[in-house]
């Protein structure tokens, strides 16, 4: 599977195609709502977890309110009718006819299944042990086993790459960017997720932090180095905080 990310960094310099194209979607289902802060980052956060923002510089939540309000002004809107503005960029499974001879649309007894709507989630590619954000969950099945699997489109792929999934093994919540100011967040023994850059490919991976080196933070903002081992190969590597997404904390 051709999945490979590109792997310059330049400085930011605006916002893709799909991503104003999701805005501009955004934007005139939700008006005024666009420019709550709470849903400005939600919204970079999607963006700095696609495939599409793989490899690029992270994008704040006040660029993506600054792009809102500068819309807001040339193309004025009324507020969406929705009550939940941001149903749309939302992951919600949705149940399609299944091969009854191989898997079972209801849960075991016993088993419910979850409201997922308001989550966002990533999943493990069996092609390349790799992460990547899930687009939509086209539909679900039980296997004889008991065990649950979802069919899986992810964010920036065609339906020729979709894949069904291990609910329990390979589909989690999606992990978080870091902010510059964040890196205290990240301890030794943290489960994290490290963008590898190989060559060949560059791909997002589970790892550990194995050891980190606190550095004063400049102009161009955090300096530590983190020592990371990556769990599919047990390759360690020291590592720049925007190479890292930490897993959601509760």
């Amino acid at each position: 599977m051709d999945r490979l990310r590109p792997r310059g960094r330049p400085v930011f310099s605006g916002f893709t195609t799909a991503e104003i194209e999701k805005m501009e979607k955004l934007i005139k289902e939700s008006g005024q709502k666009s420019l709550d802060q709470d849903f400005c980052k939600r919204v970079s956060r999607t963006f700095n977890r696609s495939n599409g923002r793989a490899g690029k510089p992270v994008v704040k939540w006040t660029e993506v309110q600054s792009w809102f309000a500068d819309r807001l002004q040339s193309y004025p809107l009324k507020d969406a009718s929705s009550p939940n503005p941001l149903e749309k960029i939302s992951v919600v499974p949705q149940v399609c006819p299944l091969n009854k001879s191989y898997e079972h649309t209801e849960a075991p007894t016993g088993e419910k299944l979850l409201d997922l709507s308001d989550l966002e989630f990533e999943a493990r590619s069996s092609k390349d042990g790799a992460w990547y954000d899930v687009e939509t969950f086209l539909a679900h099945r039980f296997l004889n086993s008991g065990e649950a699997e979802v069919h899986v489109r992810f964010v920036g792929f065609g339906a020729e790459e979709d894949e069904w999934i291990n609910v329990k093994n390979a589909i989690r919540e999606r992990s978080l960017p870091l902010e510059h100011s964040e890196c205290e967040k990240v301890k030794v023994g943290d489960l994290v997720v490290c963008f590898q850059e190989r060559r060949d490919q560059a791909r997002y991976y589970d790892a550990h932090v194995v050891d980190i080196q606190r550095k004063v933070h400049d102009i161009r903002g955090c300096r530590c180095l983190f020592l990371i081992r990556y769990d599919h190969d047990n390759i360690e590597e020291k590592v720049r905080l925007r190479r890292l997404c930490c897993r959601p904390t509760y």
